[in-house]
Order: C-alpha cells, then sequence, then structure tokens
C-alpha cells in the first residue's frame, strides 16, 4: 500500500514504513508544512500496529538541507499572537519532532543521501540508526548563517553520540563533514554507495522485523534511557526489568527449540506456559 502526500510520501511494505521527505526542488528543506506532515506521519505510524520498524529518508538524492529560509510557511492559528509567540511557537514546531521520534516504539533507521544540514542533520540524530552513501554530508548551517549551531536537542544528542571532541568541532567550525569522516566519528554506522543505500536500510529492517516486537521496542527504549541516567545501577535496574519481562514470553524456548530445528526462530511474545506448569 502506497499513500501519498504532497510533502511527505509514506509507503508501507508488510512491516516496513518508509517516511521520504518530499520536496525535491528544495533539497528537502523543512518547511511548517513539510514539519506538520511528518509529524501526522509520525502519529500515524506509531498507531499501526503492524510496523515494526521505520526508514526516514529524502527524495532527490538529499535527506534534508535544513531550514528554508525562503519558503518556510507561517504556522496556523496565530490570530491575537504577538511576533515573539508566534515565532516561539513556530520553533516548537520543529524541534517537538525530535522527543517524538525518540519516542516513537519502532526503531527508526535513517537513510542519509546528499546534504543532512542544519535541521536536516539534527532530524538524523533522532533516529535509532544512521546510514549513509558515500555523498552524504553533514553540516550545522546554523553557525554559518548568523545563528547558533544547537537547535533541536543537537547540543544534547551529538556529544552523547561522537563525544564532546568531534561534537564541538562540528557545532562551533561550521565545517562539512563528509560520509567517511562521518563513519570515522561514529555519526552514521555504515557507508555505501547511493545505489545501494535503500537496499541497505531494508535489509537491515527486514533482519530487525525478524526480533520480537516488544524485545525491539524495549531495546531501542533501554538505548535512549541509557543515555539519560546517571549510573550504571540505573541502567541495570531499567534493563533488568525489560528483560524478565520478555522472560516471561515463549521467545526464548522458541529460539532453543529453532536452534535444535536449524529453522529461523519465529517469537510470538506470546506468555511462557512451561515455567507456571502448564
Amino acid at each position: 500500500m502506497t499513500t501519498a502526500s504532497p510533502l511527505v510520501l509514506i509507503e508501507s511494505d508488510g512491516p516496513i514504513t518508509t517516511l521520504t521527505l518530499n520536496r525535491p526542488e528544495r533539497l528537502n528543506a523543512m518547511s511548517i508544512d513539510l514539519v506538520i506532515e511528518l509529524d501526522a506521519a509520525l502519529d500515524a505510524v506509531d498507531e499501526d500496529n503492524s510496523c515494526r520498524v521505520v526508514i526516514l529518508t529524502g527524495v532527490g538524492g538529499a535527506f534534508c538541507s535544513g531550514l528554508d529560509l525562503k519558503d518556510y510557511g507561517i504556522i496556523p492559528n496565530i490570530d491575537g499572537l504577538q511576533v515573539g509567540q508566534i515565532a516561539q511557537r513556530s520553533m516548537r514546531y520543529y524541534s517537538r519532532l525530535m522527543p517524538k521520534l525518540r519516542s516513537l516504539r519502532q526503531p527508526i533507521i535513517a537513510a542519509i543521501d546528499g546534504p543532512a544540514f542544519g535541521g536536516g542533520m539534527c532530524l538524523s540524530l533522532g533516529a535509532d540508526l544512521r546510514i549513509a552513501s558515500n555523498r552524504a554530508m553533514f553540516n550545522a548551517t546554523g553557525i554559518v548563517n548568523g545563528l547558533t549551531s544547537t537547535e533541536m536537542g543537537i547540543s544534547y544528542l551529538l556529544p552523547r553520540l561522537i563525544g564532546a571532541a568531534h561534537s564541538n568541532d562540528i557545532l562551533l567550525t561550521g565545517r562539512r563533514v563528509d560520509a567517511h569522516d562521518a563513519y570515522r566519528m561514529g555519526l552514521v554506522s555504515r557507508v555505501v554507495e547511493p545505489d545501494d543505500l535503500m537496499e541497505c536500510a531494508v535489509e537491515m529492517a527486514t533482519t530487525m522485523c525478524g526480533f520480537s516486537a516488544y524485545g525491539l521496542q524495549y531495546s531501542k527504549e533501554a538505548t535512549w534511557v541509557g543515555l539519560e541516567v546517571n549510573s550504571l545501577a540505573a541502567a541495570i535496574e531499567f534493563e533488568d526489568r525489560n528483560q524478565l519481562m520478555l522472560g516471561f514470553t515463549d521467545n526464548l524456548p522458541e529460539a532453543i527449540r529453532s536452534f535444535a530445528a536449524d529453522r529461523p526462530p519465529i517469537y510470538t511474545d506470546e506468555p511462557r506456559r512451561d515455567i507456571w506448569g502448564g
């Protein structure tokens, strides 16, 4: 099934949903209309019980070139607001995407081709996995354009992802980081040819869909929580509870059965009955 909207394309293929930014004439730059549609698309995906993994990408050889400085649009419902209020509310339309990406129960793979600049680079940080074509390029454009390079949570996310030294090198110098440098820093986990980018993303997603749906969701939750908790003990407490919950399903016995039978496991997340004597 394929549903097209003017600015975000939503394509579902079994348990994998691909969200594609669709402003090729502007290198998929972020306008108010685009972020509103993306926000709605994320809500729809979150409510789709058949979706297990999300791929986020852009059309036309670009991921997202950041805020569209020529045509950024106007937010709805501004009657009676002052300029400062409109500006603050407008900014929230962009920044609210980051916690939404993070809280989405499905893991998100960002497939990055071409520029991921400014807000586009920030958007990629909201994904759980980032893979890039060898022509991908990252840049904190705010600092270059006379603003701050820190927006949409990047001052929190980037140093936790690649360390303060690399993060400061990007955010304070305004330099462009190519795909291979991004891989060296740990900003992306794989670099492939442009023609292989989506195939790689789908292959990753397909592998992930073979795992337990609960296991995948709880693993995503734990990896994000691990960025925030202030102690090893707290992280272990959170992990222990998730692992215990999965231990009460039939998944582990199924893994053992499938290994013995030399076949792929089929995880249903159904309650485990043998431990209760049933």
